[in-house]
């Protein structure tokens, strides 16, 4: 073949090449689902949420023409976050039709653009799990010289059909390998349960699951798809609109009605419903199995209910049974919840039974207070300098507070707060004569801004507390005003992670400037925003970001979060999360410092003395040994870099990390004087079966992991480290 030829044939490629994706996105645009027809409340509801973003968010930002394309392009990523669906044409085509028109439609409550854009999406969703499906269907070679990006984040979308469905097959393929490699592990843990029966700790733990890899993923696809299919028009609204709030920030966002319910009950820790928890069933994801049922709560009340039933089916008020099998955790609670004095029907079987054996209950729903999830407290016993000290510790899940009920005027024993929850605690520590407290806020994801003053106000004698600006610069102090009391004036220190957030960074930054006690941990999640909850919207509820808070030293936590005064093993390194990961985070500033007198500071000499003692313990201790070393492993795998599509190089990668594993678990075993495991299988039993043992009891009652209560034993060392040698400066 001549030069000449081989130009030509190179032309006729491009021009094919481009001639097929123009006649694919006429394929698409045919088969796009006809969007649905807003209705009057969900266009009032765009227009609101559209207003509230124009004229009252925090950055005073319009939504003006570039926001509206900003938004149009957050929209493509959150719907489609790894490049693989949206082809560039697609992106080219909408970009052409409603990026300069985006924002005018959103502030006239029209949704249609961002509608028509969904249904692209559903039809290249379908698309993909129809040549998924089919691809399935051949003899797929799990023996690949291909390799594969699983985070395409910033990946160019695909410029055509050929190589997006190139990419699909490598993605199926590598799917594949993953679930024949997890059967693989599956299969050992299931001999090891039925070789060692003890391994089970007297629970039914075999899979047995005599599907094939291809069947599962089958499986999997269809429940999938299927669950695509089944979403609701408010939840396509709740999508667009979202895009729009996260545009200006990452904690703006907008709630559908299902949604709105779950802030509102995770907020002040109680629902309508009929007290059951449930998960995915272990042996068969197509199933939701009730985990266990609350004390005292409707389900249990009828005595039909039990914990294992799997649930076949919902049927509302007297409504037709629907048919819940393939559906999700989040689908069949939207179905079971409702309003108290409501009636909601089951349809439930016991696992192993044939569905004629199924049973059909009804149960009247009623208020559930979730007791399990506030404030709990502890006394422990530490080691400490040849004696015994006594520990108070105080795990605080998050700042909640039931606004409705304190709104309403109701006594404060008749509604669950953060603060009311803590002063009761701190009072029965104070009773059993403790030598210090460690309050405990790991991944604490923060709560109600007035709910962290008044606890602050429970451990620092007086003065300003936080400092909060709004979006025309006015600052607000909020002040501990109660004339120098305080319920607890002993020794402290605060333990913090990656996942402590909002109210958490100020609590731990207001307890740090003050000197009022040690910051130990890790450098926390960095959210220094505070919104406001929209609930007069005409559908669901919003969050907006009005103000930013700061310390009292005039310092923003926004993005930097709150640095320990000593440093532990983080646990999340390595991983994107945090607000310095996120998209449009606002940005890290000072404002004035406000008057304040600090109780004490520790010196550079003395926190480099106590950060040094640190380092040699945790260097020495098997349980941060154990976590270190797990961290060096897990960098092992990084999904921003090429991952090998051959079963042979991932089985062998594999069973390096497996080893690694197993040598850091046995490792921290012998250190601590129990038998090592003598297998990888043997070990993922015993995993399984304590985690399936610790889900089946109440939140206070699992014991705690020795890995977790290493951090609060050297919390509290430090404290008193600290305090033998703490140098104050007045």
């Amino acid at each position: 073949m001549s030069k000449k030829q081989l130009f030509l044939s190179g032309v006729a490629t491009v021009i094919a090449g481009g001639l097929f994706a123009q006649s694919y996105v006429s394929v698409a645009m045919a088969q796009d689902k006809a969007g649905f027809e807003l209705n009057a409340e969900q266009k009032v509801t765009a227009r609101q949420v559209a207003l509230l973003l124009d004229k009252f968010h925090y950055l005073e930002q319009p939504l003006d023409k570039q926001m509206g394309a900003k938004i149009l392009t957050m929209y493509y990523d959150q719907l489609d976050p790894s490049r693989t669906l949206f082809l560039q044409s697609d992106i080219d085509e909408f970009d052409e039709k409603y990026a300069d028109n985006f924002a005018e439609r959103l502030k006239r409550g029209d949704l249609s653009a961002g509608v028509e854009v969904f249904e692209r999406y559903r039809t290249r969703s379908n698309e993909y799990y129809d040549f998924a499906k089919e691809f399935l269907k051949t003899n797929v070679n799990l023996n690949t010289d291909k390799t594969i990006v699983l985070d395409r984040e910033d990946a160019p979308r695909f410029k055509n059909a050929h190589e997006q469905r190139e990419f699909w097959q490598t993605q199926s393929t590598y799917a594949l390998i993953g679930l024949t490699l997890g059967q693989e592990d599956d299969k050992a843990k299931d001999k090891a349960f039925l070789d060692n029966p003890e391994l089970a700790r007297g629970q039914d733990l075999v899979r047995g699951d005599e599907r094939t890899p291809t069947q599962i993923l089958l499986n999997r696809l269809n429940r999938q798809q299927e669950q695509l299919a089944r979403l609701k028009n408010d939840e396509i609204m709740e999508t667009i609109l979202n895009a729009a709030t996260l545009t200006y920030d990452p904690h703006s966002n907008y709630f559908a009605p299902i949604q709105a319910n779950e802030m509102q009950i995770q907020s002040n820790l109680q629902l309508e419903g009929i007290g059951v928890s449930i998960r995915p069933d272990r042996k068969n994801p197509d199933y939701v199995r009730i985990v266990s049922l609350v004390d005292g709560g409707p389900a249990q009340k009828t005595g039909q209910v039990q914990a294992n039933d799997l649930i076949l089916g919902v049927a509302q008020d007297g409504g037709t049974m629907v048919d819940t099998v393939g559906y999700s955790t989040r689908e069949i609670v939207a179905l079971i919840r409702g309003a108290k004095g409501t009636s909601v029907t089951i349809r439930i079987k016991q696992p192993n039974t044939p569905d004629s054996s199924a049973r059909t209950v009804t149960i009247v729903r009623d208020v559930i207070k979730q007791e399990d999830s506030g404030v709990h407290h502890r006394v422990i016993e530490v080691p400490y300098d040849g004696g015994i000290k006594r520990v108070g510790v105080l795990e605080i899940p998050s700042f909640y507070l039931n606004f409705t009920a304190r709104r309403s005027g109701v006594g404060a024993d008749e509604y669950r707060s953060v603060s009311l929850d803590t002063e009761k605690a701190i009072k029965a520590l104070n009773e059993q004569n403790i030598d210090g407290m460690v309050v405990d806020l790991r991944n604490n994801p923060g709560g109600s801004l007035d709910e962290v003053a008044r606890m602050l106000g429970l451990f620092i004698k007086e003065g300003p507390l936080v400092q909060i600006r709004d979006n025309k610069g006015n600052v607000q102090v909020f002040v501990d005003r109660d004339g120098g009391e305080q319920l607890y004036a002993g020794d402290m220190a605060v333990l913090i992670n990656l996942g402590s957030a909002s109210a958490s960074e100020i609590f731990s930054a207001a307890i740090q400037d003050y000197g009022r006690g040690l910051i130990v941990g890790s450098t926390t999640t960095g959210k220094g925003s505070a919104q406001v909850q929209r609930d007069d919207l005409a559908l669901g509820s919003m969050t907006l970001t009005q103000r930013k808070f700061y310390r009292i030293t005039g310092g923003s936590t926004q993005n930097k979060g709150v640095v320990p005064d000593v440093p532990l093993v983080n646990i999340y390194e390595g991983i994107e999360f945090g607000e310095r990961e996120y998209k449009n985070p606002l940005e890290w500033d000072t404002i004035t410092t406000t008057p304040f007198m600090a109780h004490g500071k520790y010196s550079k000499d003395l926190m480099a003395s106590i950060i040094a003692s640190s380092q040699a313990r945790q260097q020495r201790d098997p349980q941060f040994k154990y976590l270190t070393a797990l961290n060096d492993i897990r960098a092992m795998d990084d999904d921003k870099k090429p991952a090998d599509v051959s079963i042979d190089k991932r089985r062998a990668k594999r069973e390096l990390i497996e080893q690694k594993t197993l040598a850091a678990e046995n490792a921290r075993r012998q250190a601590t004087g129990e038998m090592p495991f003598t297998n990888w299988s043997t070990y993922q039993a015993s995993m399984d079966a304590l985690a399936e043992e610790r889900s089946l009891m109440k939140e206070n009652e699992r014991p705690r992991l020795p890995e977790s209560e290493a951090f609060v034993i050297e919390a509290a060392t430090l404290m008193f480290e600290a305090k033998d040698k703490k140098t104050l400066v007045e």
